[in-house]
């Protein structure tokens, strides 16, 4: 006797859909790659719901009952009817996108990247509109799951192995400085740079890699100043004799508005791999992978990233 009570669940009817293609709980199981007593679980409740065994075994087989033959054709084709219906979707146009994306993006990616993002959105998708904020490697994964970050672009996130990512490029260091400054003829020394004043950037009071690693290397910096960002620090090393490491691309980009030489940094480090990060449940997400790719191939593109 149906139980009309008890709470329906669609998936239940997969189980039921697997179980008699697949002639088996063991072989249901691996074919919705779900554990056996999970599918025990669901076979239990539909029995409850039918008021009928379902299957009986017969061997290494189960064997549909009449109740089981008589419902399983119109289970198999509302299931597909069900399956088809996510093949439907209309056509996806960027331009009847009215949308907001909240970005996780340093003060670095800003500037090279907003400029001519913001250009393309206004021919492709004008209705699309941006945040951006600065974030913590330790809360990147918890925004993105919370749904509050759409898409993050960082450094490699240490526990970010849950995250769906894609590697953008590999950053490097340069020393920048004012133009005329004593260092900025010929080739910086490593002994140069260690004597000098520099001024620094730590965004949210983390310590910086590179002094983490001099430091560790019994040779560190002598920091007269440490700032928030690195538009404040250039301007302070273009009106200064401080040293200021940054990225490669950003100091292109900001050597082209103040009067600022690049030197090579005399300290040979690895360079610095740079991702997408976003949840996995936006993977399919028309309008997120839309943005993603437009996104991510804007970065690529940008001319500071050619600047090698």
């Amino acid at each position: 006797m149906n139980r009309p009570d008890l709470r329906m669940d669609l998936n239940l009817f997969r189980v039921l859909e697997a179980i008699h293609t697949q002639g088996g709980i063991s072989a249901a199981a691996r074919s919705l790659h779900l554990t056996q007593p999970a599918i025990t679980h669901a076979l239990n409740r539909l029995r409850e719901l039918f008021g009928d065994p379902l299957f009986v075994r017969q061997g290494n087989r189960v064997i549909p009952t009449d109740t089981t033959r008589t419902v399983i054709a119109e289970v198999q084709l509302h299931l597909k009817g069900l399956q088809a219906t996510t093949r439907m979707q209309p056509a996806f146009h960027a331009a009847a996108l009215e949308q907001q994306f909240s970005l996780g993006l340093r003060d670095v990616l800003e500037s090279i990247a907003f400029p001519p993002l913001l250009s393309r959105l206004s021919e492709l998708a004008p209705g699309v509109r941006l945040a951006s904020r600065r974030l913590a490697g330790g809360e990147v994964e918890r925004e993105l799951s919370a749904g509050s970050i759409d898409l993050v672009i960082d450094r490699r996130l240490a526990g970010g192995q849950r995250l769906s990512a894609e590697h953008l490029l590999d950053e490097s260091l340069v020393v920048v400085m004012r133009r005329g400054h004593r260092l900025a003829a010929g080739t910086l020394r490593k002994a140069d740079y260690l004597a000098a004043r520099h001024v620094a950037v730590s965004q949210l009071g983390e310590a910086v890699p590179l002094d983490v690693l001099l430091t560790q290397d019994g040779r560190p910096r002598q920091i007269q100043l440490l700032c928030q960002t690195y538009f404040s620090a250039c301007q302070v090393a273009a009106g200064s004799d401080l040293l200021l490491t940054m990225p490669r691309s950003y100091a292109a980009s900001f050597s082209r508005l103040l009067p600022l030489a690049t030197q090579a940094l005399p300290i040979k480090l690895k360079p610095i791999p740079i991702l997408a990060y976003w949840h996995p449940s936006r993977e399919h997400d028309r309008a997120h992978a839309w943005f993603r790719r437009l996104l991510i191939d804007t970065i690529r593109r940008a001319p500071e990233f050619g600047t090698r």
